[in-house]
């Protein structure tokens, strides 16, 4: 005779109880192929008709097959017949059953929950919600996250409409403007950061195979956007819903300062950070501090380059923050100025054509003392060239220890800011820069970073650090 096989109680258990669930289960599916069968019109319907009727149909399936098993596995915690007070001790007899249903995306979970409450604490609790980690409200975080994901793409009108038609599920745009507040309340630019141990892994890939350590950018530039002032909240009459009263207020285009860390790997760059906000210079400091503080760039590991335009506040943030960082003017800043005082000295269009290039390469090639010089030795031909010779002068003699563009070309350095131009398009211009659109700036500052926590690859993580996501009736 062989062996006899060895069962152990546990996968005795575990078989009855999958046995005992799929039964259930198809007693559901049996249920919700009666609803398709009576929604199905007559005769042979078509492809069509048979689609829509199952669509209209999918989350009574997979709400109820979710229902389902959420019973199932939790049904002893449903009868818990008392709980101790975690702050006192004391046994709590159970209240209820308490009705709640949820809302997910594969459709509504209705729930019956006992209810504790301790007289001595004055505290209630509902032991189920949080084993099963439910959130504050009817809509739970998957349904939560999907619809922020999608407003903060497009319009707070369209997304509504759009998450309806997708999900069947109604949703309003007042509480999708709730759940994007709710979210990205009290943001800062470490809680939209990737880790150090991504930061670095995105490194090491970039790194793999060369001999010099790869180029680490920092862009920092600002983009303007559209905004009203706070005195525009007001209250239309007769309606609860807040509205800006257009009439008694002048809109305004203010400056989103932001920063965005890339890696150079090739023709191509690999994005490591970004930061934007509606913010004061010193405040865009701050934030960069906190990238520091937080060690999150590998300064040993990588060759930092920072690159922006002439204006002041940036380099003075830089300076204070990674002063031992390679820094490079934007080239092409260089050849907006150059090209002006041109146009403003030769009356000929090829002259100037000529000498604008002559003087770009010059730059190029590193030789900025020479471009200075023969400045210096114009002699202007119009008032306007005069101011558009002085300017130039003074931009490129300021900035003239960031021009070494040779050097930097064969250090493997970018003369460009068009990774940062290309920040502040796909993260300000795309969703805030929209017809008729103007935004408070606490709410352009929330959607900002919600937009860079998608780009960084944590958007997901953001989410359950929301306070606003805890458990509820």
């Amino acid at each position: 005779m062989g062996c006899a096989e060895v069962i152990s109680l546990n996968e005795v258990r575990a078989r009855t109880h999958w046995t005992t669930l799929r039964q259930q289960l198809h007693e559901r599916f049996d249920q919700w192929l009666d609803q398709v069968e009576a929604a199905l019109p007559e005769g042979a319907p078509t492809v069509g008709q048979v689609s829509a009727t199952i669509w209209a149909l999918r989350q009574q399936l997979t709400g109820g097959v979710a229902e389902t098993i959420v019973h199932h596995s939790h049904h002893e915690e449903q009868q818990r017949p008392s709980l101790l007070c975690p702050t006192c001790a004391r046994r709590l007899p159970a209240r209820g059953p308490v009705p709640r249903c949820v809302e997910t995306l594969v459709g509504a979970i209705a729930l019956a929950r006992p209810y504790f409450y301790c007289p001595g604490c004055r505290v209630g609790t509902y032991p189920l919600d949080e084993v099963l980690g439910l959130r504050a409200g009817r809509m739970q975080r998957d349904v939560q996250q999907a619809a922020v994901d999608l407003a903060t793409e497009v319009p707070y009108e369209t997304a509504s409409t759009l998450f309806g038609r997708l999900t069947g599920m109604p949703v309003s745009s007042e509480r999708l403007h709730t759940f994007t507040h709710q979210v990205a309340e009290d943001l800062s630019v470490v809680a939209v950061a990737p880790t150090r141990e991504e930061i670095d892994r995105r490194v090491a890939q970039v790194a793999a195979g060369r001999f010099r350590r790869p180029v680490l950018v920092l862009g920092i530039d600002g983009a303007y956007v559209p905004s009203r002032p706070e005195s525009a909240r007001g209250r239309r009459p007769g309606q609860a819903r807040h509205r800006a009263r257009r009439a008694r207020w002048h809109h305004e285009w203010r400056e989103a300062k932001g920063f965005r860390f890339y890696l150079l790997d090739g023709d191509r760059i690999v994005h490591v950070l970004s930061w934007h906000q509606v913010a004061t210079d010193e405040e865009l400091g701050e934030a960069l501090q906190q990238v520091k503080d937080a060690g999150l760039i590998p300064e040993e590991t990588v060759r930092l380059c920072v690159i922006g335009d002439g204006a002041e506040w940036i380099w003075k943030q830089v300076q204070a923050v990674f002063p031992h960082a390679h820094q490079v003017l934007d080239y092409y800043h260089c050849s907006a100025y150059l090209h002006k005082v041109a146009k403003a000295q030769y009356g000929d269009p090829l002259q100037a054509q000529e000498w604008a290039e002559a003087t770009l390469t010059r730059l190029y090639l590193g030789k900025v003392g020479q471009v200075l010089g023969g400045l210096r030795r114009m002699q202007p031909t119009s008032d306007e060239a005069l101011t558009a010779i002085d300017n130039c002068w003074v931009y490129l003699n300021d900035h003239r220890r960031r021009t070494r563009y040779r050097t930097l070309r064969r250090g493997g350095y970018p003369l460009g800011s068009g990774g940062m131009e290309s920040a502040n398009k796909f993260i300000c211009h795309v969703r805030l820069k929209r017809s008729g659109a103007w935004w408070y700036e606490d709410s352009s500052n929330q959607m900002l970073a919600l937009r860079c926590a998608k780009y960084n690859g944590t958007f997901a993580q953001v989410f359950t650090r929301s306070p606003h996501q805890r458990a509820g009736s």
